[in-house]
């Protein structure tokens, strides 16, 4: 059922899948630009036409009313952006017993434009063990896929540049709302070398 909702988001919105799914199924997807409400739509689509069963994280907010059964079903869990504190430590234990497979992870964690990305990927993938995989959605040419995949090492820079050379040229549906990959740490990172 979800393989055939899938198609049928792709195929209404024209989208296209490129680039081929991560083989661990036990993965952090790192989707971005995060820069309109379809995302969610169309990186869920994405995930189910591949095969994949994501669990992903959404602000508090979309889980009160009717609608909380049914993102729950889809695989949601729900994040107090104010109260975040062990988030990532508790999705990386989720994921190192095995009780969730993909983690889709909206980096830039706003659909607005912002300075920096959300590290909690990195953090997940690192503390889990498990590789990140870079996905995307470009409105422009109305394709989204699957880039590369690698584990996060101890030089956030290199990282990060490895991230900023895929989105280089991914635009998202709003490109005017897309912030730059470029974690808070970073700065740290610059400060010491200094």
């Amino acid at each position: 059922m979800r393989r055939f909702l899938a198609r049928a988001v792709l195929a209404i919105s024209r989208y296209k899948i490129t680039g081929t799914p991560p083989e661990d199924p036990v993965c952090v997807l790192v989707a971005a630009p995060h820069t309109s409400n379809w995302d969610f739509f169309l990186m869920l689509a994405m995930a189910w036409d591949s095969g994949i069963s994501p669990v992903w994280l959404g602000k508090k907010e979309m889980f009160w009313g009717p609608l909380a059964p049914l993102f729950r079903s889809m695989g949601g869990i729900a994040v107090d952006r104010e109260n975040a504190g062990g988030l990532a430590e508790s999705i990386a234990e989720r994921a190192r017993a095995g009780h969730v497979s993909a983690v889709v992870i909206p980096a830039e964690a706003t659909r607005s434009r912002g300075t920096y990305w959300k590290s909690g990927f990195r953090r997940i993938a690192a503390d889990a063990g498990i590789p990140m995989v870079l996905t995307y959605l470009d409105g422009p040419t109305r394709t989204g896929g699957y880039g590369p995949s690698f584990h996060p090492t101890a030089d956030v820079v290199a990282d990060m540049d490895r991230v900023r050379a895929f989105y280089a040229d991914k635009h998202g549906l709003r490109p005017d709302r897309f912030t730059p990959p470029r974690l808070r740490e970073e700065e740290s990172v610059a400060a010491e070398a200094s």
